[in-house]
Order: structure tokens, then sequence, then C-alpha cells
């Protein structure tokens, strides 16, 4: 788009030497605050160049950028009557011109904690000004059930400031994500979810396993594969191997059986009432996963397959396994079939298999991870509730209930 003086089509470029009034409200919020300053300065003809206004708990604090008018001094006057008269402290500063440029390098900072301690905040504030960045907005996304806050950023090496405050989160144990702000926050997206032990609670091989009277075996296995220390392939086809003989209708009492992670559904909803696309990429069962996909309405599926015959499994997948390699395939698959960037796709997983589908999407989340996976994805989600994943994208609390009370049916 072209700049705004280089297209005729469009009026001159603000004066930046037009003189103009900074007006400050503070106080008790009430019905009629608003309106009444308005009223004032409209009796002089003043120009309204920026508005911003917050309640917090029932405190009001105003900021009006007013333009040029005939008699700033008469301005003046009606605006600290009028906000007097409403109990409220009033501020008047003079000068010249609108607001200075926003710089480049603007980023979206969210914060979360369970509870959100001032330490925390006093943290990522200071690495934001130590890299030179400085914060012009921030609001509240959420106080429950944990509290999340958004800080606008200007002036950031992404990169650079999300180092910083992965460093920042190890030491203070709050959740934080950084992510470029503007265009790149809005639109379609692919969020890709891994299955066990993120949508869902439960480990299926080891449900799986129970029934063959092997659970713990299997289950010592499945840790040391998450954390990164077996083959994810060959750990499959060995915790595979213990399941042969079982009826195949063992699959039913495992469906019935799993879990949902808490704000797992909430998660999948809103995501879907936005127009996002969501895919579900294991390496458990297609004989499980599908059946949780097709409860949540998700897009596409990708699981192993277990191999039956004569109404028995036989200890062996069939096909390819998917493991570490194919998640991230998997990931670029469906973005191209969304025709989505990979810059628009988002990752959430728990385990070393999930590493490199959390390296390929845009935004990368490590959900109740372990440690390997933890320092290695963009973000970290230690808290567990799964529908957290809507802060780190924007969307507050409020909008997701505000969309869930109107029943809001999905974009599109």
């Amino acid at each position: 788009m072209p700049e705004p003086s280089s297209d005729p089509s469009l009026p001159p470029l603000p004066d930046p030497e037009q003189r103009t009034l900074l007006v400050t409200l503070d106080g008790p919020d009430r019905p009629g605050v608003t309106k009444a300053v308005f009223e004032a300065a409209s009796t002089v003809g003043a120009e309204v160049l920026d508005l911003e206004q917050v309640v917090v708990r029932g405190h009001l604090a105003l900021s009006v950028l007013l333009g040029p008018t005939q008699d700033e001094n008469v301005l003046t006057d009606r605006l600290t009557r009028a906000g007097e008269a409403m109990g409220m402290r009033v501020g008047l500063v003079g000068g010249h011109g609108d607001n200075a440029p926003r710089r480049t390098g603007r980023a979206a900072v969210v914060v979360m904690g369970s509870p959100l301690e001032t330490q925390h905040v006093a943290a990522v504030a200071g690495a934001i000004a130590e890299h030179g960045a400085n914060i012009d907005r921030i609001r509240r996304l959420s106080r429950w059930p944990v509290t999340t806050v958004e800080l606008d950023v200007s002036g950031a090496d992404l990169r650079a400031l999300r180092a910083a405050l992965a460093h920042v989160s190890a030491e203070t144990g709050a959740d934080i994500a950084v992510a470029p702000a503007g265009l790149a926050r809005r639109g379609g997206r692919l969020v890709v979810m891994d299955v066990d032990s993120t949508l869902i609670q439960d480990e299926v091989i080891e449900l799986l396993a129970a029934h063959a009277g092997r659970e713990p075996e299997v289950a010592a296995v499945t840790e040391r594969a998450m954390r990164g220390e077996l083959d994810f392939a060959a750990s499959l086809h060995a915790r595979v191997a213990t399941l042969a003989g079982l009826p195949v209708s063992v699959l039913d009492d495992v469906r019935a059986a799993v879990r949902l992670t808490p704000g797992a559904r909430t998660l999948v909803r809103t995501l879907k009432r936005l127009g996002f696309t969501v895919a579900l990429v294991s390496g458990g069962f297609i004989e499980v996963v599908e059946a949780i996909g097709a409860d949540l309405g998700v897009d596409h599926v990708r699981a192993n397959r277990l191999e039956v015959q004569d109404g028995l499994l036989t200890g062996r997948v069939v096909g390819d396994v998917v493991d570490r390699a194919g998640k991230a395939a998997a990931l670029r698959e469906f973005a191209a079939l969304e025709g989505l960037p990979l810059t628009r796709t988002v990752a959430i997983g728990d385990g070393a298999n999930d590493l490199d589908m959390l390296a390929v999407a845009g935004l990368g989340v490590a959900f109740n991870a372990k440690p390997l996976v933890r320092r290695q994805a963009d973000t970290a989600l230690n808290v567990p509730y799964l529908d957290a994943v809507l802060f780190l994208l924007g969307i507050s609390r409020e909008e997701v209930e505000d969309a869930d009370d109107a029943g809001e049916a999905p974009l599109g």
C-alpha cells in the first residue's frame, strides 16, 4: 500500500506543528462520564485525534488527544469544570502534533500465571526495556482459570526478545509467548495438536496395554520415549508387540475410557468459530484418534493404524510409523491443503516426538511438556488447561464466554 502522502486521492498528512491538547481524566466510573467530557469539548469544536479508555475495578482512566480549536483557554476551562463536577481528576497538557509514529518491530507478548505475580510482570517489563523496546499498550485477556495479560510492544527484535523472555520464563515460572503483532496476529490459521497427554489426559497405548496386563512396562517405555531417550519408532513397535492377541473389541473400551484434557473442547470449538483449521497428529492409533476428532469436529487426522487379523490385534502397525518426522510432514501437508504458509500454523505437543512439528510451525507450544521440549519450543504452557492456548493467540476469556453464551456458529 502506498504511503498516504503519495496517494493523490488521500488528504494531506496532518501538520506536525498544529496545536494539540492532551486530556486525561481518572476517577470512579459511572454512566455518562465520556459523554460529559465530549459534550464539553464539542462547545468549542475541537477535533478528536486519539482516544483510549480503560476501567479497572470500577476506576476509569480516560485519555483524549484533541486537535486545534479557536479558543484553547475556553476548552480547558470547560473540560476542567466537567471533570470536577463528576469527581474526576483532570490533567491538561498543551503541545504540538499527534502521537509519535510507532516504531517497527511490533510484537505481542503474552504473560500468563496462576497466579500472575508482580515479579513476573516486572521481569518481563525489564527484559523488554533492556532490549530497547517499548510497551505501548497492555490489556488483560483472562482472570480465570489463569491470569493473562497481553503487552503490545514496539521496537523489538523478535528473535532476540523471544530468547530473552524464554530465559525469564524459566527463571520465574511464568508462561510467556512472543509473537509478531499487526496483521500477523490476524487471519486464518492451522492449529495442529498432538493427542496423547495433550488433547487427552491419557496415553492410549497404556490403556490398551492394561488389557494385556502389561501397562507398567509399557508406561515406562513411553515415558523414556517422550523424554527423547529412545527412538520413537522402535519403541512404538516394541510397545505394540505387547498387544498381540488382544480382541479388537478392546478398542471400544479404550475409546470410552479416554478423557479430554480440561479446556480441550472449548479450544477446538472456539478455533472452529474463528474459521481456523484444526488437525490432530498422533503417534497413537487412528482407531481411537479418528473417533475423538469426529466428536470434536476437527478437519484433519493423522495417526498409526493397528494391524488386525481374525478379530485380534497382531502386535504390529500397518504402514509407516507417524513419528517425529512424520508429524512435521503432516503439518506441512495440511498447511498446503489449506493454502496457508507455515507462518500461519500453530503446533501443540508435549513429547520429544513433537519437536520437529513444533519447530516447523509458526508458533510451537509445549503443553505441560517434558523438559527437553520446554527448552526448545517457542513457548511453554505449564497450566493444565488446554484452552489457555487461545490467550497466546490474543483471544480473551470474555470473547470465548460471549460466543458460548450467544451460541455462535463457526464463521464462513
